[in-house]
């Protein structure tokens, strides 16, 4: 009898993991909800970020590779590892900025680089996130050399970034340094999948 009870709790707890991992799962692939007041940003418009861009260049006549991260949201922690490894490969060629998108007053600029291991620009001007088109974390934007929006949209399909054929963003990033068209990305890379901004709600 205490083997049958044990066996049923055990078979109990199983099936809550994967009912939690299932449902999780679900609301990562559900697209996230447009904000009603959303300005669409479109390819090639000019994006202003002098506000900015003193911190961002540190590379004269670079393109530049914004990072919208909120801390809280679980998708951004799953994909800063992904994020990383872009911001290494490409160190010499694009400028790289995270923009911390959180109404957390906790968070600081040398908090964020020490727990996350990261040396480029950490910045707190959320109000670039609506002038770059932007409504979830993470998200991706690259901007041509002429600050004109190139890229906005997801890193990968999968939640881990570990699908090397839906690499959206490094992507667009190997296109635009060599100075081709953005390439015709389908609807899991320009729709927004995530954490709504200004707070995660996933």
């Amino acid at each position: 009898m205490k083997r049958i009870i044990a066996v049923s709790v055990l078979l109990m707890a199983f099936g809550c993991i994967c009912t939690l991992f299932w449902y999780s799962e679900w609301q990562y692939n559900l697209p996230t909800p447009v904000p009603e007041q959303y300005k669409t940003v479109k390819a090639k418009e000019h994006i202003d970020i002098s506000s900015v861009s003193s911190k961002i260049r540190q590379m004269e006549n670079k393109p530049v590779f914004i990072h919208f991260f909120n801390p809280d949201c679980p998708c951004s922690k799953f994909n800063m590892p992904h994020f990383k490894t872009l911001a290494t490969t490409y160190a010499g060629e694009i400028n790289f900025a995270v923009v911390v998108m959180t109404n957390n007053k906790d968070y600081t600029e040398a908090g964020i680089r020490k727990k996350y291991g990261i040396s480029m620009p950490v910045l707190f001007d959320t109000a670039l996130a609506s002038t770059c088109g932007v409504y979830s974390t993470p998200q991706a934007v690259l901007l041509n050399i002429d600050q004109s929006l190139y890229y906005r949209g997801n890193y990968n399909r999968s939640r881990y970034c570990t699908d090397k054929k839906s690499n959206y963003a490094e992507m667009a990033i190997d296109s635009l340094l060599a100075s081709k068209r953005e390439p015709a990305f389908n609807k899991f890379a320009l729709t927004a999948y995530g954490c709504s901004l200004p707070v995660c709600t996933k």
